[in-house]
């Protein structure tokens, strides 16, 4: 079964996506909150705020992962549980909600916004298959303008272990505890691209492995489970063994998480401070190449 063929049918218990078709049958459900997560990369060039005032998806309520963040000299690092309920709480959603969350690319952001819900105790949160782009191009209605929701009170849970440290990830290292699989292109995995962001080495961590998160998926959509299966099978993962993730800033690192949770493994954690951190601290090993 591919992920489109849910139609109006409710989500399969184990996976984290919903298609377009479902959604379209839920949007007037009490109780149902709908996330524009969309985010872009800074050299882009590109206000995804101003996108979202300019076409979003029914009540959908604007996610901005820069705002919604831990201060912190690194990207949109993951907030404190008493921030996390404040930002939510405003945004109209509590966590007995049913959450969907998308994005414009079709599937790059919402990951990263799905697995915060996820982590800080939402009970029913998922990630709109193929995003804006796929519903857009099914001649689905739009609008425009901003959402005022009515506040509401998300009740946060402790999201313990779920992401670790630069200091982690060396124990890792050490011990061989964790397989860890980079979400960013091979092409910067290897050193072969420069990073975008300014004072950052090239390459990626020692032990790490390549799995870009296209890899994942097929015109904007995660690929189906027998597909998916192939792409982990064919990077030496080991399903019996603990996985950490890592992107560039930790936003891609989570649809390694995604893809996971489709086929069956749940745990994953996601090195948060990814690449940003680890590039830009000298006194952390680089390795280039294979």
């Amino acid at each position: 079964m591919t992920w489109s063929e849910f139609g109006e049918n409710e989500p399969m218990t184990q996976c984290p996506l919903v298609s377009s078709d479902w959604l379209s049958h839920h949007l007037s459900d009490p109780h149902f909150r709908l996330i524009d997560a969309s985010w872009h990369m800074p050299a882009d060039n590109r206000d995804a705020q101003q996108e979202y005032f300019d076409c979003h998806i029914g009540a959908a309520v604007f996610f901005d992962i820069d705002l919604y963040a831990a201060p912190s000299d690194l990207p949109h690092m993951m907030p404190g549980a008493a921030a996390f309920s404040s930002f939510a709480g405003a945004l109209g959603i509590a966590q007995t909600d049913t959450i969907v969350v998308y994005d414009t690319s079709g599937l790059f952001s919402a990951a990263r916004v799905w697995w915060m819900f996820k982590q800080f105790g939402a009970l029913s949160v998922f990630v709109l298959d193929g995003g804006l782009r796929k519903w857009i191009s099914e001649g689905r209605r739009v609008e425009s303008g901003p959402v005022a929701p009515e506040p509401a009170l998300f009740s946060v849970n402790s999201f313990d272990d779920a992401i670790v440290s630069a200091e982690q990830v060396q124990e890792s290292l050490a011990s061989g505890a964790d397989q860890i699989y980079d979400a960013r292109s091979w092409m910067r995995f290897s050193a072969q691209e420069k990073e975008s962001r300014p004072g950052l080495r090239s390459g990626h961590i020692p032990g790490s492995k390549s799995l870009p998160f296209l890899d994942l998926q097929k015109d904007g959509c995660l690929k189906p489970v027998d597909e998916l299966q192939a792409v982990f099978a064919a990077r030496g993962f080991d399903p019996a063994k603990p996985v950490i993730t890592t992107c560039g800033s930790g936003v891609t690192a989570a649809v390694i998480c995604l893809a996971l949770e489709c086929i069956g493994v749940s745990g994953a954690r996601i090195y948060d401070g990814s690449w940003s951190e680890w590039g830009g601290r000298e006194d952390l090993p680089v390795a280039t190449g294979l």
